[in-house]
């Protein structure tokens, strides 16, 4: 039992980071698809520079990372009238193909072992504190309420003397800062970056946060649903369950079947943020 709440917890933690980033965007009414764009750099700059000045840079480097791509999205969306969707996935495309050249031509070829970060425990204990920072803010500040009146209703916004696109800079400077945080605990939790090893964790989080009606909440939840699902892949592989020796893609394949299931049966009832999309 035991092992199977640190593993849920372990597999969680990256989810739970990453749909705080994507609650602080899309809050705010910007649609946010890059997540997992921004995750994947924060890894990859992480362990490169988790190789050459230690983990306490490679994690604030990690996080300027995710902020920088953040900031480009804002620009993008903001001040350049992109599309949302079509910027973030401008955004992971790049991701994609820059982590990959970057890790090969800067990495040292003949390193051998893990790299050094920090431990676990504390990006697990960040992910403990991010919803309920963000339930205190969004409940009890002033601060909170410009965030949800922003991407409730711009219009509106802008009529009580609000300004939405410096509202969505800060939401977006705080994205980066949990996103940045859930690519830097996938270096840490391995030891090793690997090519795409987000492996859909991005979407798996913007999914939780759809289900948890962008409530705090109750995307926390969703995610520790998730993080369950994807520790049945460790403690059941290669277990035979009623006879029947089930092949390990099943088990590596259902965070994200469940995703699927999830999203077609109640994406419609979900309640979408008015603004969201809207300038």
């Amino acid at each position: 039992m035991l092992n199977t709440v640190l593993l849920t917890l372990s597999m969680a933690t990256p989810l739970v980071l990453a749909a705080m980033a994507g609650y602080c965007s899309e809050r705010s009414g910007v649609i946010n698809i890059g997540l997992e764009g921004k995750m994947l750099m924060a890894a990859c700059v992480s362990a490169l520079v988790s190789i050459s000045h230690g983990p306490v840079l490679g994690v604030l480097a990690a996080i300027l990372a995710a902020i920088i791509m953040s900031l480009v999205h804002w620009l993008a969306t903001q001040r350049f009238g992109i599309d949302h969707v079509i910027s973030g996935m401008s955004l992971n495309a790049i991701s994609a193909g820059a982590t990959n050249f970057m890790f090969t031509r800067f990495s040292d070829p003949d390193r051998s072992g893990r790299i050094g970060t920090l431990p676990p425990l504390f990006y697990q204990v960040c992910a403990i504190a991010a919803p309920l920072a963000l339930l205190v803010y969004v409940a009890k500040t002033r601060g909170g309420l410009w965030l949800v009146a922003a991407g409730s209703d711009p219009e509106k916004a802008r009529l009580a003397g609000l300004q939405p696109d410096r509202i969505r800079l800060f939401a977006l400077i705080a994205t980066g800062l949990f996103s940045g945080l859930a690519g830097a605990y996938l270096v840490a939790d391995t030891g090793v970056f690997t090519d795409n090893m987000t492996a859909g964790r991005g979407y798996i989080a913007l999914a939780a946060l759809i289900l948890g009606g962008w409530r705090v909440g109750q995307t926390a939840l969703a995610c520790l649903a998730f993080g369950f699902l994807s520790s049945l892949n460790l403690l059941f592989q290669g277990t035979d369950l009623a006879g029947v020796a089930l092949p390990s893609e099943f088990w590596t394949s259902l965070p994200y079947l469940a995703t699927v299931i999830a999203l077609a049966g109640f994406l419609g009832k979900q309640r979408t943020p008015a603004g969201l999309g809207k300038t």
